[in-house]
């Protein structure tokens, strides 16, 4: 007697991938539309026209790069550069060393930690508007800091960063580390709780100072925390322009320029749009130098591991 086989399984067909998700691919279609057209038009059509000689209206007058030798000839841009320089290499590292120190501190299980993380935060829901205002009233001479402590008694003491061209940079960057340090903190804060206890019941068990574990166990474990940090910091700093404008103006005379200033006013007040589109895209290839190695150390590293 012969049994009879089981026909063979049908194989189940997979659906076409271009179909897959397709509610959520087509409630995307707008955001990548904005994307394509805002975005990358916008940025494609500032690069080209910073290539002609464009004064009030796009002119298609090719010029070559006539704009970018005008522009790296310009005293006012170069003086822009070095005070985004110090800034930025100040803000960077005053930002990124304050923030850690107040996330240590309140990871250590303090008595109303969500006291001080909201008022350490709260200064980021504030504009660079407001800050800037609000810190050109703290850093006066006549009414603000250094009026408070005369009137204490100590009358030879000056603080005026902001009438001084020498240090001028010095108290934006006062404001914009009262502004920008909470966001830091938190940033910090959260990677820290995210540290299994484990490691530090193994640390004190072998010995190990609490500085010492974060400097040699907890810092190197952090690093994907400290470049998301360091990215957010960098790209506040390039678009730096509120602030300045709040405060100082890019006074006293130019010693607090810096470039996003200067592209705003050679495209609308100067009315010259090929110097300001060819200062916009050296703006947007400073971007690109802070992106590439994010991405490289977020993605190539995790390829190679």
């Amino acid at each position: 007697m012969t049994v009879a086989s089981d026909p063979p399984a049908r194989t189940a067909k997979r659906p076409n991938r271009l179909f897959k998700n397709l509610s959520a691919k087509i409630a995307s279609i707008p955001m990548i539309l904005t994307a394509l057209v805002v975005f990358v038009g916008g940025t494609s059509w500032t690069v080209v026209y910073s290539f002609t000689s464009s004064r009030m209206l796009p002119r298609e007058k090719w010029v070559g790069f006539d704009q970018y030798a005008r522009l790296w000839e310009t005293d006012r841009w170069i003086i822009s550069i070095k005070n985004l320089a110090v800034y930025g290499v100040c803000s960077m590292i005053l930002t990124l060393t304050i923030g850690f120190c107040l996330a240590a501190c309140l990871d250590r299980k303090i008595r109303f930690e969500s006291a001080f993380r909201t008022i350490f935060l709260y200064p980021f829901a504030l504009s660079f508007v407001v800050t800037g205002l609000a810190w050109q009233w703290i850093l006066n001479p006549q009414f603000g800091f250094q009026s408070v402590v005369r009137d204490w008694g100590w009358e030879s003491f000056t603080f005026d960063p902001l009438n001084n061209p020498d240090i001028v940079m010095f108290g934006l960057l006062i404001a914009g580390l009262w502004q920008g340090t909470g966001l830091i903190m938190c940033i910090m804060l959260a990677g820290l709780r995210g540290i299994d206890e484990d490691i530090w019941k193994a640390a004190k068990v072998d010995g190990i100072g609490t500085v010492k574990t974060y400097v040699i166990v907890i810092i190197p474990m952090m690093r994907p925390v400290f470049i998301t940090s360091l990215v957010l910091i960098a790209s506040g700093i390039i678009k730096l322009y509120d602030l300045v404008v709040a405060q100082t103006n890019g006074g006293p005379g130019l010693s607090s320029e810096v470039p996003a200033k200067y592209v705003i006013e050679y495209m609308f007040r100067a009315q010259n749009l090929g110097q300001g589109f060819a200062a916009s895209t050296m703006m947007l290839c400073s971007v690109v130098i802070i992106l590439i190695p994010w991405a490289y150390l977020e993605f190539g590293g995790k390829k190679r591991g």
